[in-house]
């Protein structure tokens, strides 16, 4: 059901995110931050593969939703580690238009997904 441009734009992002974590615990012994953007952002390529399986569409769609929600509360986390100062302005810009783009996706495809099932609701009234 999942755009497969989605799914491989968000493991991508998850392996970059693992990098990171590393990076951050490695070379800049930062643990918590490190920790944080870790759950979140390997948790949206999860919920998108979680998806797959959903029960009903209402249900691929809180998923999605859910995967949305981790995909800003990581763009949060990325803007804390530049502000201050645990990664430079290229890595965050990276990283930053790598999430733009995977919210982008999620919300179209969320909007989408909702417009096609309140067409599926009315056309069963």
């Amino acid at each position: 059901m999942c755009a497969p441009i989605v799914m491989g734009k968000s493991y991508a992002f998850a392996v970059r995110i693992v990098r990171l974590s590393r990076y951050l615990a490695e070379h800049k012994r930062e643990y918590v931050l490190g920790k944080q953007i870790l759950r979140s952002g390997t948790s949206i390529g999860a919920m998108i593969r979680e998806a797959e399986y959903a029960e009903s569409t209402p249900d691929f769609i809180h998923k999605l939703h859910i995967a949305l929600k981790e995909a800003n509360e990581t763009d949060y986390w990325l803007s804390l580690l530049m502000d201050s100062d645990y990664i430079n302005a290229k890595a965050y810009q990276s990283m930053k238009r790598d999430i733009n783009e995977i919210i982008s996706l999620l919300v179209a495809s969320l909007k989408t997904l909702k417009a096609k099932l309140k067409a599926e609701e009315k056309v069963k009234k």
